[in-house]
């Protein structure tokens, strides 16, 4: 099969305008994308992606149809058209879920339902039993669904995963995590969606580090507990500003995990993150640490650029950048666009392997390929990173609770309750 796959991106906010968009952009180029559609509540996001300078600069000639039109006003909304867009969609395509956490669920069931490939934003789906539903119907139908997981592509991860599991740390016992968004956050579309009923810093980015210790090590959380600090929104919308968590793992470990919505918009970085993991071995310890905000790279601009308007900036050139390259524009690169790549490589390639077939070989060919990414564990799936919707599920009971620990329970029913 040498046809690319079109890709609709349903969702047209800050992670498409800052990440999803421009690596499809290049897997067009690259020959594996297709026809890109955006799809959002409104025109006015839409219209602001087709206008980014930095994008048109990176990705000349390369457009989107816009769904609605750009030209539609911007404060009429169509919360109904993706259905409309999936519906006209040809099966097996691609489907880049990009929305608020809560709105994951039915929108993932939506384009599975339209026989779809699926890419989605971290976390999946906010409970497990959700996350083994999913896995069934794609299952089912021979359908890919990878998360959005992109840390696990991150070079230091993959260092890090590979000689633990080689004995050359030993055991993790004992860490510390923290991952600080920009204050301005708080005065994005934000202050819509990221409210005390619905989601909270933990759930949407310390996430990332409890599945990173676990794509590190193996060993499954056992046990949560989550306390926040609430603020208020410029709309007047309550959320939790910060939030604190600890998560004890199967081997008796403790993770500490520190969010927020607050790192300065003046601070020299764009957020703060970090890692660090202490290990027993015989007679001595082991230690991992991933100071991810700063990786040795400092820039002072004559004048102050980006949403915070900064002069002095620690550059993180690792995760996603703009850069020159042989061709014309610019090129996407770190482990935030190969982690995009790996998934939508992965539905091409599922599809060229299936191509010709009859129906119920393509179908035994794509459950096998499937089973294959579930197993290596490197893309999060449904089948390999359903622990963290454990994980978030007991989070959100924890910290509702005011920080009452919550227990994670295996076995054939997985479960959470509170201890």
């Amino acid at each position: 099969m040498s046809e690319r796959l079109d890709v609709t991106i349903i969702g047209g906010g800050m992670i498409t305008n800052d990440l999803i968009l421009p690596s499809i952009y290049h897997l067009q180029r690259e020959q594996i994308v297709g026809q890109i559609r955006v799809c959002a509540l409104d025109s006015a996001p839409l219209k602001a992606l087709k206008e980014n300078a930095e994008i048109l600069a990176a990705f000349p000639g390369q457009d989107f149809e816009a769904y609605p039109a750009v030209s539609e006003p911007p404060d009429r909304k169509f919360p109904e058209l993706y259905k409309d867009v999936l519906g006209a969609m040809a099966p097996r395509q691609a489907v880049v879920v990009a929305l608020p956490d809560q709105l994951h669920y039915p929108m993932v069931k939506a384009a599975l339902a339209h026989d779809q490939h699926v890419l989605c934003v971290k976390p999946l789906v906010l409970a497990h039993e959700q996350a083994r539903e999913i896995e069934e119907l794609a299952r089912e139908k021979g359908l890919f669904v990878g998360v959005e997981y992109h840390k696990r592509f991150d070079r230091r991860s993959l260092i890090a995963r590979r000689r633990y599991r080689l004995g050359q740390f030993g055991e993790f016992v004992m860490g510390e995590a923290k991952m600080i968004e920009p204050y301005f956050y708080r005065s994005s579309n934000f202050q819509n969606w990221f409210t005390v009923d619905k989601t909270d810093p933990f759930v949407y980015v310390g996430c990332h580090y409890v599945d990173l210790v676990y794509f590190i090590t193996d060993l499954k959380p056992a046990e949560v507990c989550v306390a926040g600090v609430k603020g208020t929104f410029p709309n007047g919308n309550e959320g939790y500003m910060w939030a604190n968590g600890r998560v004890r793992f199967e081997n008796g470990a403790l993770l500490c995990v520190t969010d927020g919505l607050g790192y300065p918009d003046d601070g020299a970085g764009s957020n703060e993150q970090c890692l660090t993991m202490y290990c027993e071995g015989d007679g001595k310890t082991g230690m991992i640490k991933h100071n991810d905000q700063f990786r040795g790279v400092r820039h002072s601009y004559l004048e102050g650029i980006g949403c915070a308007g900064s002069h002095f900036n620690y550059i993180n050139p690792d995760f996603y950048r703009l850069v020159p390259w042989e061709r014309d524009g610019y090129k996407p690169i770190g482990y935030g666009f190969d982690s995009i790549a790996a998934s939508i490589h992965t539905m091409h390639r599922i599809e060229c392997e299936a191509a010709g077939l009859a129906e119920d070989e393509s179908l035994a060919c794509r459950r096998r390929l499937i089973a294959e990414v579930d197993a290596k564990g490197i893309i999060a799936t449904p089948a390999n990173s359903a622990i963290n919707e454990l994980v978030v599920e007991a989070a959100r009971m924890s910290i509702l609770a005011d920080g009452e620990p919550v227990t994670i329970h295996y076995g054939d029913k997985p479960h959470v309750a509170r201890r």
